[in-house]
């Protein structure tokens, strides 16, 4: 059962911060399930980043239950610099769900007895008034629950909605929901999750210690830090993504922005594929693509040499000077008909004459 306790609280404080329905009138009216779920029942299992749950071999959609619970915390930003995140599950990005086209989920969410502020959750595969929002206004201490059909197959992006939504957003309350098709994603051999975030501190990149918040330079759209999966380092060193020369990697790629869109890219790879916005149409042949804020993309390439391939943002001051750094170490025999490396490494002869021809005699 949902609990119904401080509903004039939740009421007060949802007029208070301008939602426009208080969650009172919603539990009340919403009452047990209304949808005709499935007689088969599964939990759905939650990875954090950049782990993603198995692929589903159900042939008939289930009632899935999915628990999520939001946890305030303190987190490394970056090597010395710590941050209190607001997270989905203890992460950044939130934990990585994986329903079915058809799925009807129950969806609770949890507020940790420890937090400060309400929070709820908009999900943007959710077909339903603030995609869940409203139905999740949750107080600290608190769970909320409503159910929804996966209608829609893609990949999806999540995030907390409550008043003022950019500041919930940009202390890291974001992440993904695939709804895989009845037949399934194509096979590969690895698959990954990786969402970029920006962050906004008072102090300067690198600058050491706990940061605070900077509300001045989210509203002017000057982050400190611009990073894949919550942190500078989050996927390099002994953090870095894994593959074999030869394997086929997907990458489900988030953007949690709140505010920067990402021109996302893997330097010394081709995307073969591209799901462009996260949805079931194809790209192929990619260099770069964009992911908007709140959106998404799957990216799909053969690892053909081994190497490091370094994901970035190829808007490339953000990769080089606010963090958007990723490594994908790929391992595996040489092949020379593909790539060489440097054969060659020497002077070359210097010209007769001092200076270059500038044309003409």
């Amino acid at each position: 059962m949902i609990i119904k306790t401080g509903n004039l609280l939740g009421h007060a404080l949802a007029l208070a911060l301008g939602l426009a329905a208080p969650v009172a009138i919603a539990v009340a009216a919403s009452g047990e399930a209304a949808i005709a779920a499935p007689a088969h029942t599964v939990r759905a299992e939650l990875t954090a980043p950049p782990h993603v749950p198995p692929a589903i071999d159900r042939k008939e959609p289930a009632r899935v239950i999915v628990e999520l619970e939001v946890v305030e915390k303190e987190m490394q930003l970056a090597d010395g610099v710590t941050y209190d995140f607001w997270t989905f599950g203890g992460s950044v990005p939130g934990s990585f769900i994986r329903v079915r086209q058809g799925d009807t989920v129950e969806f609770t969410l949890k507020n940790a007895h420890d937090s400060h502020m309400p929070h709820n959750i908009d999900l943007h595969a959710v077909t339903g008034t603030g995609g869940g929002a409203e139905a999740t206004f949750t107080l600290p201490g608190h769970q909320t629950r409503f159910t929804f059909k996966a209608m829609n197959p893609g990949l999806y992006v999540y995030h907390c909605a409550m008043p003022p939504v950019g500041m919930h957003i940009a202390n890291g309350m974001y992440g993904l929901i695939l709804v895989e098709p009845p037949e399934g994603l194509p096979k590969v051999d690895r698959e990954y999750y990786v969402m970029q975030g920006d962050f906004y501190t008072e102090g300067k990149y690198g600058d050491p210690g706990l940061q605070p918040f900077s509300l001045e330079k989210a509203i002017d759209e000057h982050p400190t830090y611009v990073v894949f999966n919550g942190s500078d380092g989050a996927l390099t060193g002994d953090n870095a993504l894994t593959a074999s020369a030869g394997e086929t990697v997907r990458l489900f790629v988030g953007n949690g922005g709140p505010n920067l869109v990402s021109s996302f890219h893997v330097i010394g790879e081709i995307f073969d594929k591209v799901y462009f916005e996260g949805g079931t149409k194809y790209q192929e042949n990619v260099q770069t693509t964009l992911v908007p804020a709140g959106g998404s993309a799957i990216v799909e390439f053969k690892a053909d040499v081994p190497g490091n391939l370094l994901l970035v943002d190829h808007s490339i001051f953000r990769t080089f000077h606010k963090g958007t750094l990723g490594v994908l170490t790929v391992d595996g025999e040489e092949d020379p008909s593909i790539y060489t490396g440097q054969q060659l490494s020497e002077e070359y002869p210097a010209p007769a004459e001092s200076g270059h021809p500038q044309g003409g005699h």
